[in-house]
């Protein structure tokens, strides 16, 4: 499944949505819990940037995600990411509904996963990548595979290389270096 550089970025050229699982890909994969019940997830900033400089760009940004967590969804609110699909244990149903929702096809999605559940997406979507800690079954399936790790920079790394394959990258850039 493994693609060139040159491959790849052709690809990324097209991507319209980025869809994103949330335990091990915006997140470590740990999951914390107090004794009273609440739940803790750390999510990287630089991810965070990625998504709003997409957005920015004109791509959208989803989550689909097996679990559900009320971090989740005050992450992705923050964010500005409202399409949230969450507890959805058959990952294609969400996905389905998703695209026909916006209109895309298959070949203008790209879709971060990080383990075997994320294995039917993979074999959907234009761009699949697997995060660099991922379960060797992901990894196998991935056109991509991130230098970072989940939670580590790895979305941002997408982010990225997506927005330097269709143009966009050097004008949402360019705003920093102004003074």
């Amino acid at each position: 499944m493994r693609k060139t550089k040159k491959q790849i970025a052709q690809i990324a050229k097209n991507i319209k949505l980025l869809i994103l699982d949330v335990d091990g890909v915006l997140t470590d994969g740990r999951i914390i819990l107090d004794n009273d019940g609440n739940e803790f997830k750390a999510f990287h900033v630089r991810d965070g940037h990625g998504i709003k400089m997409l957005q920015k760009a004109g791509i959208k940004t989803a989550i689909i995600t097996g679990r559900h967590s009320k971090v989740v969804e005050r992450r992705a609110h923050e964010l500005g990411i409202t399409e949230v699909y969450q507890r959805c244990h058959i990952k294609s149903v969400a996905y389905d509904h998703l695209i026909e929702k916006m209109g895309i096809t298959d070949g203008e999605t790209a879709y971060v996963g990080d383990d075997i559940v994320d294995i039917p997406l993979f074999r959907r979507v234009g761009l699949s990548v697997a995060v660099a800690d991922a379960t060797d079954e992901a990894k196998a399936e991935a056109m991509l595979i991130t230098k970072n790790r989940g939670g580590m920079g790895a979305v941002r790394e997408v982010c990225d290389l997506i927005l330097k394959s269709n143009g966009k990258w050097k004008e949402l850039s360019d705003e920093y270096y102004k003074a």
